[in-house]
């Protein structure tokens, strides 16, 4: 049994530190105008809903002008709203209708990379090698396919994209030669930034005060630890991931003596690999913290109460926790907890590891389940390995039990919004939307798809269009448009409809009911600026999660047999299906379960 242990909450009194931030992909949350695309006046009509839900904040993925490459991440326009989505116009009203309901406005910021539409990128292939237009991205020069040839036909220097491929692709010259080479870490169109160069920090700068301006509470910084390279772009021979995960690509042969951890053409299947193992001259290098001390003073100009939280791939924990000291980012996303699984000794480790890292930096911690670029919680443990963490499922996959993923994830959820520290909430979870793990090759969408040739599913499953009313075209995603709504940009499962929202409005038991539950017992309870104490009966090894926050002890089961309730407490939530007079009463905590114990 592990020891009792007290770490701080490491709280500032901001409204962060305990928010539970609900994440909307635009393009999947909710069409306003009927085009098959969510768009944000979609997100302006389901404010309502969000408000009920009871969520403090909502973060944005990109909606910014982009050839949607990648979803918007490959962004042309860091201060125009794509046609898609609406208008700037569109934005100010969603954003006004949000802080007049209560809720904070997080946007995500990409500044790793642009596409290779934007204006900047246009420019320098219209210039010379050595341009100052070239030096705002990573031009150089090739290798000679033959030493001393002068072809410069090989890249500059091995290293593989994210998406699959090599992260080099050569330019053809204003006179019709073969060119340089660019560095893009993802796919072809997102070409890198130079971050060397001040004139693309004063942009950025310039950019966060344009939205900092218009009134948004803070930014999700997208690859927050990418944007810094080693001097001299060495060679490397690992294969870096966004999301860590296993896949069936055949890799290269690491170096002998690799440790593990390492991409090899012997990795095993379902196997956790690192992106940051061997260590990545391309990701986490210490030049980032200048980027974000620069940022926290702009933020600052605009008061106390604006906030970053860095997307940062970064182990170990400890590690990640220099982007959080109080002179650079207010937050970062907790992936040790995301990828922890359902095992009480796993959860058990990330949340102590979590906690005095973040304690240690005086920041509070930040805890997350499922997200745009994960297999939704709901799946992933539904699957034989509960820890398991593929990147996508395709039909020929391992196909999940649902019922089982589903009552481990409500329980799971409920284990995440008792803990101290801030909450992030991935658009459906709500719903106990599922993975659509049947998704047709000729719908998909995802650029790693495509890179690998299939061998990776990608992240579209977890980004099909959300079903707000069960006997709708596409299940009401188009729900407030007055005509006849054109199909949802992914298609939906069949299994989505007994999900929707209507469906579960006012249905105890229902998975959306007990999300608004648990949201309203974290925020009377105040447990997101409590404390955590393992309690007494504490046993991961036996599959017990159990610990302390305030007045309440949480119980999670994640064993093999029923775990009693100790004595002189009385569930006030559970996280199965059963009604409430009959929880009440209960006396043991099933297998796959949790609950909400107050004194009697």
């Amino acid at each position: 049994m592990s020891k009792p242990s007290v770490p701080a909450s490491g709280q500032t009194g901001e409204w962060w530190a305990d928010a539970v931030v609900y994440q909307i992909y635009p393009r999947s949350f909710a069409d306003g105008n009927g085009d098959g695309m969510g768009d944000l006046r979609g997100v302006l009509d389901r404010l309502p809903y969000l408000e009920q839900l009871g969520v403090d904040a909502i973060w944005l993925s990109p909606f910014y002008k982009s050839p949607q490459a990648d979803g918007g991440y490959d962004v042309a326009d860091y201060r125009q709203v794509d046609p898609l989505f609406g208008s700037l116009e569109d934005f100010d009203a969603m954003l006004q209708e949000a802080h007049r309901r209560g809720l904070k406005v997080i946007v995500d910021l990409v500044p790793n990379h642009t596409s290779d539409e934007h204006a900047w990128f246009r420019a320098a292939l219209g210039t010379p090698p050595g341009s100052p237009e070239r030096d705002r991205y990573m031009f150089r020069p090739g290798k000679d396919e033959v030493p001393g040839s002068g072809d410069g036909n090989r890249p500059p220097n091995n290293w593989k994209s994210i998406f699959g491929g090599s992260a080099w692709t050569r330019v053809t010259e204003a006179d019709g030669s073969a060119g340089e080479w660019y560095l893009h870490l993802f796919d072809t169109k997102q070409p890198d930034l130079n971050w060397e160069n001040e004139g693309v920090r004063e942009e950025m700068r310039s950019v966060l005060r344009f939205w900092l301006d218009r009134g948004v509470d803070g930014f999700r910084v997208d690859v927050a630890h990418g944007m810094v390279k080693e001097q001299g772009l060495p060679d490397w021979e690992g294969i870096a991931a966004m999301v860590e995960g296993t896949s069936e690509v055949r890799r290269e042969p690491a170096p002998p003596g690799d440790a593990p951890g390492a991409h090899t053409d012997a990795e095993e299947p379902h196997r956790a690999v690192s992106p940051v193992y061997p260590p990545s001259p391309f990701f986490d290098q210490d030049g980032v913290h200048d980027i974000y001390r620069d940022w926290h003073r702009v933020l600052s100009e605009y008061g106390s109460d604006r906030m970053m939280v860095a997307e940062a791939w970064v182990e170990p924990a400890d590690r990640l926790a220099l982007y959080v000291r109080q002179d650079e980012m207010q937050q970062a996303f907790n992936f040790d907890f995301l990828m922890a699984g359902w095992d009480a000794e796993r959860m058990a480790e990330a949340i102590d590891a979590s906690l005095k890292a973040a304690e240690a930096v005086g920041a509070p911690c930040t805890w997350v389940l499922s997200n745009h670029d994960t297999v939704r919680h709901s799946t992933r443990f539904g699957l034989t390995d509960p820890t398991t963490f593929p990147k996508g499922i395709a039909a020929d996959d391992e196909q999940p039990d649902t019922a089982l993923g589903l009552a481990r994830a409500r329980a799971a959820t409920m284990v995440e919004l008792a803990l101290p520290g801030s909450a992030y909430l991935y658009q459906g979870e709500e719903l106990g939307l599922p993975e659509h793990t049947t998704l047709p090759a000729g719908a998909r969408q995802d650029p790693t798809f495509f890179r690998t040739q299939g061998a990776e599913t990608g992240r579209d499953g977890c980004r099909v269009p959300l079903p707000w009313a069960a006997d709708k075209p596409g299940f009401g995603f188009a729900d407030s448009f007055p005509g006849e709504p054109a199909s949802p940009w992914l298609p939906q499962p069949a299994e989505f409809g007994p999900h929707a929202a209507d469906q579960q409005e006012g249905e105890e038991g229902s998975t959306l009911e007990l999300y608004r539950a648990a949201l309203a017992f974290r925020s009377a309870r105040r447990l997101g600026t409590g404390s955590l104490a393992w309690a007494e009966v504490h046993a991961p090894e036996s599959g017990l999660l159990a610990f302390h926050n305030r007045d309440v002890l949480v119980l999670a089961n994640m064993g093999f047999a029923s775990a009693p309730v100790p004595d002189g407490w009385s569930v006030a939530l559970f996280s199965g299906p059963e009604p409430a007079a009959e929880w009440e009463l209960m006396h043991e905590v099933p297998v796959d379960c949790a609950v909400y114990l107050t004194r009697n």
